[in-house]
């Protein structure tokens, strides 16, 4: 069975841009345009692995990954999360343990523009970390 990844993601050519790439190597792709569908996603779901980019609408990446470490998301703590993103590793930290007070919680980081043989390699290393 295919891997299901989810992207969260509100650039539309981005998403299609992954949407070939991953479909392309058999996996099972699903998306959410903000945050907040991508928790309800995530629920609905229970993807393998989540690309998630950190500057959207209504509820930014950032927020997603604070939820995911809240006790009643326990469930899905778990899943692997690649950040997709055009800001800087070292200041999405920055922001993220200023607001949170911890560091961001994630399996890697990939600043756009993306790399297609770079965003595959990250994939396929984050699902062999889970045995997938």
């Amino acid at each position: 069975m295919a891997a299901k990844i989810l992207v969260i993601d509100d650039d539309p050519d981005i998403v299609d841009a992954l949407f070939a790439l991953l479909e392309g190597e058999g996996y099972e792709v699903h998306s959410a345009s903000d945050g907040e569908e991508g928790l309800a996603r995530i629920r609905e779901l229970n993807p393998d692995l989540v690309i998630l980019d950190l500057l959207m609408p209504r509820l930014d990446g950032y927020g997603v990954c604070k939820t995911l470490q809240d006790p009643r998301w326990a469930k899905w703590k778990e899943i692997p999360i690649i950040v997709l993103t055009s800001v800087s590793e070292e200041a999405s930290q920055r922001r993220y343990e200023l607001e949170t007070g911890v560091r961001m919680d994630v399996d890697d980081y990939i600043e756009k523009p993306i790399d297609p043989d770079v965003v595959l390699d990250r994939v396929r290393k984050a699902l062999a970390r889970r045995g997938i």
